[in-house]
């Protein structure tokens, strides 16, 4: 019975392109579509339901797991549909579970809106490159799309450390290990500290979640590797800052030193309703240029964002600048713009600037409306 319900779950999720599968007492199984959740007309779930469903997809290991400490991760395969990344938990004393689904294809950079100067920095031979965002902001679909860009174009060996794996990558150009914390290796950071003696190009760390592990990454940066990490912040300054005050107060000067030469680049992200339909996906981006790297070595991280702002021609964009630019290109409404926005509040007044402009504009003639010529520039 159960194993029914889940593969017609699975089957109706993959269909209708829904991101997450909510599994819980006390009512239907819900889908979030485009950001939004709904509750499927099906039966409301009890007790036993769950945990026949939980069941008939975790492993032996993560059912003990979820007895011992309450919950579990891992993620499955769906026949050669997709990939769902599972957390199952206990609440209230019922068990209760949330897929994420992976897609199985790999989406090109740009398709995903990607800035091009993040396709030049990961061919670089050495540094660090951070993906940021809050959960489920697609941090892990962008970094899945870059590593496959260098998996297509040269040939490198990749080795990736997830908890759990996400993405399934195939050998192209490349050699790609992929290792899940918790089956193939005990940690984060001692997996960092193995790949540097597997000969690596390219090292991914799923997470920097605590201080071995962003300490193994900033050292594998810095004796010539491209290292990707993610981290839950939602700026770029926010992220240098983060990575900064992890470190004890006697470590922080020299962890600034350290940074200031190994980080290559931030990119923020987080995901907006598309207006018609899906999602589209806002960046902020941080290139890490001689003057920011002074920046983050004198400790004046504060004034990042206005060099993001003024170092377009280096790529960089600050996040309330493309949540405008998506606003104008009309992708969002303005609603969404601001929710996500970092300043709501100066975004509102550029917004409702830009629309007087745009309805003066209608009445004398088009020719007449002055635009910044950045502005529009993707």
């Amino acid at each position: 019975m159960a194993t029914v319900l889940i593969d017609k779950l699975l089957e109706a999720c993959v269909k209708q392109g829904a991101s997450d599968i909510h599994i819980t007492t006390g009512q239907p199984p819900v889908f979030r579509l485009h950001g939004r959740l709904r509750k499927l007309e099906t039966k409301v779930l009890e007790s036993d339901d769950t945990v026949a469903l939980m069941k008939s997809v975790a492993p032996e290991r993560c059912q003990r797991e979820l007895q011992e400490v309450g919950s579990s991760d891992f993620g499955f395969a769906y026949a050669d549909k997709a990939r769902f990344r599972v957390s199952i938990f206990k609440q209230r004393g019922d068990i209760a579970m949330v897929l994420r689904q992976i897609p199985n294809e790999m989406l090109p950079p740009e398709f995903l809106g990607v800035p091009d100067i993040f396709t030049k920095l990961v061919m670089r031979p050495r540094g660090l490159i951070l993906v940021t965002g809050p959960t489920g902001s697609g941090k892990s679909t962008t970094l899945a799309s870059l590593v496959n860009f260098i998996n297509e174009r040269v040939d490198h060996h990749i080795i990736t450390i997830e908890d759990p794996i996400e993405f399934y990558h195939y050998h192209k150009k490349s050699t790609i290990n992929q290792r899940e914390v918790g089956v193939d290796v005990p940690s984060f950071s001692e997996a960092i500290k193995r790949a540097l003696r597997q000969d690596p190009d390219v090292i991914l760390v799923g997470e920097l979640r605590d201080l071995d592990t962003i300490e193994a990454a900033i050292s594998a940066a810095e004796t010539g590797h491209i290292v990707f990490g993610t981290l839950h912040t939602n700026s770029a300054q926010g992220t240098v800052n983060r990575i900064i005050d992890a470190f004890p107060g006697n470590l922080q000067d020299q962890i600034r030193t350290q940074l200031s030469t190994s980080l290559i680049g931030v990119l923020a992200q987080t995901l907006c309703p598309r207006i018609g339909g899906g999602r589209v996906a806002a960046f902020e981006s941080l290139v890490v240029t001689p003057g920011i790297s002074n920046l983050i070595r004198e400790n004046k991280t504060f004034r990042i964002n206005s060099a993001i702002q003024t170092g377009a021609k280096f790529g960089m964009m600050l996040m309330d600048d493309c949540l405008f630019e998506h606003w104008v290109n009309e992708k969002i409404e303005v609603d969404d713009a601001l929710g996500k926005a970092q300043d709501p509040d100066s975004l509102a007044k550029r917004i409702a600037t830009a629309r007087r402009q745009m309805e003066e504009g209608v009445a004398l003639g088009e020719d007449d409306l002055e635009m910044d010529e950045d502005e529009g520039e993707d």
